[in-house]
């Protein structure tokens, strides 16, 4: 079966790099109070754990033997307040970690959702929007863990390491030299383990990302698979993806569980030769009690040494995370406020195209040498055949793309020059995709200006003919659309969404395709509020139906990277051009 893009892997196998994790520890650094005494707790509660051989190896060696029934109580309950201690650190450092660390998901997630408002939309186009979820969420999750939980884990090991061989071999040397001998073993089977280990979870991550791009697109999609009745086809893409992903987490276990086994193994040989030598070899010189504490003590001993092996793992791994997380951070916002950028005023609407040349591809130039001037109040239309570069030029009046030559004014103002927001604000733009955010319908229209009155919406939905639909709704502007509008017709969406551009009451109104998914009647009724709506204002209307644009002030027909025809409807009738050709072509359908 054909490759697509979602069985193409992410690469995480990447080398260490310190920049990284210096980087993200800046998210770590505001909470290092917090992580002092996470750790101080956790300190604490190993060598209270640590005390419990020893309490045994003297129950064992004198209480017990000499019948000293006092001290054996004294004992029991000095037992149960070092379990209680350890019990209550740990759960305080729990609930402190617990906060760290989604302060951390927290804070980078924040940092991550408002770059991506201002990334370009090329940024959407080249991306799966599941692969960006998965960087915001799973990898974010994974991270936060290592820089919180994951730090503090490491310098706890390894302060239980020492500790344990400091009571260790308080209590026996040459029973602690036979424990700490498997040691270089451990270290062999790791250092040929731990790589693979570290891939094959790398592995599972990839696959998930992959199965989560494609479902996320599935369920965009879903009335577009039934219609088309795609349902078996996208189920066996699914089945291969969620098989993969399934197959790669079978392998990753099934080394990780080497790893215990080995360990384990390990421990367990070391344990027996403790209890040979001691028991075999050493008695009676050496106390019962004493080879209880010192196997207690063993069996410790281990457990940090795999912690921190697993910790190596999770690090090295978040480092390729953090590289992902950071190279979507790092993703430039080519469309910004240019250093020293200004307000642009209250504007009259006043457009000019000055030499503009654009292309989203170098060298392959949509527009060359595009100008003209649109007055305050003017409608101009815009024709001509798909892909010509019709919505290209409006997206350049909103600065959607930067230019690749030339200069767009606005009143005079060369809109590289101004803030973004300042630009926009004055405009409405309504485009060919009318999004639906899930929500009311009031809460969808005034999207566009939040501090609308009830009044100014139901105004605007009047004026686009969108008042009726939603008066017979159930529960009228208050009711609930999910999400993209699904309940919604095309048109009804396309409508809501018309009433929301035109709440914003904007100087410059660019209407793309915007009554398109619109029926004839309702385009009839729109079309004389429209008629009334744009007198004051300049706009810009894209429409593929002529018969919406024939009173605009301007028509301009699109071709061959520029303008081949320009002036009212009439005009280019009596031309007998490209216009008139269109034009009697829908005539005659």
């Amino acid at each position: 079966m054909a490759r697509n893009k979602y069985d193409v892997d992410e690469t995480l196998e990447s080398p260490f790099s310190i920049k990284h994790f210096a980087r993200a520890a800046v998210y770590a650094k505001k909470h290092v109070k917090s992580m002092l005494l996470a750790l101080l707790f956790s300190v604490i509660s190993v060598i209270s754990s640590l005390l419990y051989p020893l309490i045994l190896q003297r129950a064992f060696n004198v209480t017990i033997p000499e019948k000293k029934l006092s001290e054996l109580i004294i004992l029991t309950l000095v037992t149960i307040a070092t379990i209680l201690l350890s019990i209550a650190m740990i759960t305080l450092r729990s609930r402190i970690m617990a906060q760290v660390g989604q302060s951390i998901i927290y804070d980078m997630r924040k940092d991550l959702f408002e770059h991506l408002q201002k990334l370009p939309f090329q940024f959407y186009d080249d991306r799966p929007q599941g692969k960006i979820l998965t960087r915001v969420i799973h990898y974010v999750n994974n991270v936060s863990d290592m820089l919180s939980n994951g730090i503090i884990n490491f310098f706890l090991e390894i302060f239980n390491i020492i500790f344990i061989a400091i009571f260790m071999f308080a209590v026996h040397v040459k029973l602690s030299l036979i424990v700490v001998a498997g040691v270089p073993l451990f270290l062999l089977v790791i250092f040929i383990i731990k790589p693979a280990q570290r891939r094959s979870w790398q592995q599972v991550s990839n696959k998930g990302s992959n199965m989560n791009a494609y479902m996320q697109e599935s369920i965009d999609g879903a009335k577009i698979t039934q219609l088309f009745t795609r349902e078996e086809e996208n189920a066996g893409i699914f089945d291969r993806l969620n098989n993969a992903h399934r197959r790669s987490w079978i392998k990753a276990q099934a080394v990780s569980n080497t790893v215990w086994v080995t360990v384990d193994n390990i421990s367990v040989w070391v344990l027996g030769a403790m209890y040979i030598v001691g028991i075999l070899v050493l008695q009676p010189a050496v106390p019962f009690g004493t080879i209880v504490a010192i196997s207690n003590y063993a069996s410790r001993f281990w457990q940090p040494l795999l912690n921190l092996s697993n910790l190596y793992n999770t690090f090295i791994n978040s480092i390729a995370y953090l590289e992902r997380i950071f190279e979507m951070m790092d993703e430039p916002v080519v469309v910004k406020d240019c250093e020293g950028a200004t307000e642009l005023p209250a504007i009259e609407g006043g457009v000019t195209f000055d030499d503009v040349t654009f292309a989203y591809v170098p060298g392959i130039n949509i527009l060359e040498h595009l100008s003209f001037d649109v007055k305050p109040g003017e409608s101009i239309a815009l024709v001509g055949p798909t892909g010509a570069g019709k919505t290209t030029v409006v997206n350049l009046i909103s600065r959607f793309y930067n230019l690749t030559g030339g200069q767009v004014l606005i009143d005079g103002h060369d809109i590289s020059k101004v803030t973004l927001h300042s630009l926009r604000s004055q405009m409405g733009i309504m485009l060919q995709d009318s999004f639906i955010f899930s929500g009311s319908i009031l809460d969808n229209i005034r999207y566009a200006k939040l501090n609308a009155t009830e009044e100014e919406i139901k105004r605007a939905c009047h004026t686009v003919c969108a008042d009726e639909f939603i008066e017979e709704m159930e529960e009228g502007y208050e009711t609930q659309v999910n999400e993209r509008g699904s309940r919604l017709s095309q048109g009804q969406k396309q409508l809501i969404a018309f009433a929301r551009t035109l709440l914003s009451d904007p100087k410059i109104l660019i209407l793309d395709e915007a009554t398109s998914s619109i029926d004839a009647k309702t385009e009839r009724q729109l079309q004389t509020a429209l008629n009334e709506l744009l007198k004051g204002r300049t706009s810009f209307i894209i429409a593929h139906r002529l018969s919406t644009i024939k009173n605009c002030d301007k028509i301009m027909y699109i071709s061959n990277r520029g303008i081949s025809e320009c002036g009212t409807h009439e005009e280019l009738l009596a031309k007998r051009g490209d216009y008139y050709k269109l034009y009697m072509s829908q005539k005659s359908d």
